[in-house]
């Protein structure tokens, strides 16, 4: 079936101003609570929300086999487990519906008045149930400079990063769209020189610069998705900044790894980019040596050319770009992430995330993390309202952007923006 929705010369009826990442060719999808407090499953175009809820009780997408409530509930995992076939008639008929040619609803005023919000009317929410989270460590730049900082310099990654998608386990309860600040949080600690640890406020912060995928049902326990077969089984994207406490992470993280410097926070842009609209992207990663063995081999493009960045405003200050980088250094794919997820017969359910792991590129400005930026905190970065950072303090917001480009269409993710507050205090 054919991807009528990703016609660059489409234009809508709706405006969509000059480099807007939600031109009438993204068509992601969220979940939002409208001015009327009723939460619904919609998309974006421009900057109006579009309730979908609305559209499906108007009948717009008559002739599309869904359940009758699927777009009137308050996550997308229902919608994800109808699988690809789906997802693809849905967004090909809201571009049918919004595109400039369309009459049926640009001239049905009551209709309009339902169905299009402008987007400071809404407020955007977690757009799925969320059951499980991995994150990977998938960045061959980012684990050489950890390694190199915590470990022997000669031998910065460990001998098993290059055969297999490194990972672990996460927490979905604290996972948070963006908008929602994030505290301090509390932790064991061992400071330099010392042998017995300390509890307080961790003082390293640090944001990890990650995008995530969105599964769908993907097998039944016991069973692994083949390499080939993975894309099937992958919704969509968001960005991802990955909160981490570094003096909490380097005085637990042996012999089990990241938990509790990793757990207490993982913040995501509201809207989930369709793997069918980043197609035009499609391009190819790192070359990988030596050859993964059999069941994680790949021919052709499995990467995408997504534009990332990292900025930090102080509170009453100006947007600082600290990083600039691109997802497509990640030198293990989404479909290597998932075949090896499920290698073991792990079982993968509708609006279970999957994080990319912390994306550097090859040069200085381009880490993703302030670990990795002011190497430790031995380089502070200077801001423009000349204060400098080594991590990220109290009140400081951190932004991530992220959006693909081409000489006919710009598709994008939006932002996260997250606040960090001062440790939580019990009243």
């Amino acid at each position: 079936m054919p991807i009528t929705a990703n016609n660059p010369k489409r234009k809508s009826w709706l405006e969509v101003p000059e480099n807007s990442d939600f031109p009438i060719q993204n068509i992601p999808f969220g979940v939002f609570l409208t001015k009327d407090d009723v939460i619904t499953i919609g998309t974006r175009i421009g900057d109006f929300a579009i309730d979908l809820g609305a559209l499906q009780q108007l009948n717009y997408f008559e002739g599309i086999e869904l359940t009758d409530d699927m777009f009137m509930q308050d996550t997308l995992n229902d919608f994800i487990s109808d699988g690809k076939k789906t997802w693809r008639l849905v967004r090909n008929r809201i571009a049918e519906i919004f595109d400039v040619k369309s009459q049926q609803l640009q001239n049905n005023a009551e209709h309009r008045e339902i169905v299009v919000f402008k987007m400071e009317d809404v407020e955007m929410q977690l757009p799925v149930l969320i059951g499980d989270y991995t994150d990977f460590y998938s960045s061959k730049e980012h684990a050489t400079n950890v390694g190199k900082m915590f470990r022997d310099p000669e031998n910065a990654l460990l001998p098993n990063w290059l055969h297999i998608p490194v990972g672990y386990h996460g927490r979905s309860s604290t996972i948070v769209p963006s908008g929602i600040p994030v505290h301090r949080p509390m932790g064991q600690t061992l400071p330099n020189g010392e042998t017995s640890p300390v509890f307080g406020p961790s003082r390293l912060i640090d944001f990890e610069l990650e995008t995530a995928f969105i599964t769908t049902d993907a097998n039944v326990m016991g069973e692994n998705i083949p390499v080939h077969e993975a894309e099937d089984y992958i919704f969509g994207m968001v960005l991802l900044n990955d909160w981490s406490a570094r003096d909490i992470q380097k005085w637990e993280y042996v012999p089990l790894g990241p938990f509790l410097a990793k757990n207490f926070a993982s913040s995501i842009s509201p809207w989930i980019v369709t793997m069918d609209a980043l197609e035009p992207f499609r391009t190819k990663g790192p070359k990988q040596d030596p050859t993964p063995l059999p069941y994680l081999q790949q021919k052709g493009k499995h990467t995408y050319d997504i534009n990332l960045e990292v900025a930090i405003c102080p509170e009453n200050g100006e947007e600082n770009i600290v990083s600039k980088t691109n997802f497509k250094y990640m030198y293990w794919s989404m479909c290597q992430q998932l075949a090896h997820h499920t290698s073991n017969g792990c079982r993968v359910n509708s609006g279970d995330m999957m994080g990319s792991g912390t994306i550097s590129g090859p040069t200085p400005d381009s880490f993703g993390s302030m670990l990795e930026l002011t190497w430790g905190g031995k380089n502070p970065i200077k801001l423009t309202d000349g204060t400098e950072r080594k991590f990220i303090n109290d009140n400081d917001t951190v932004i991530l952007k992220g959006f693909c480009q081409n000489n006919e269409v710009r598709i994008g993710f939006g932002e996260v923006a997250s606040k960090l507050l001062p440790p939580f205090v019990r009243s």
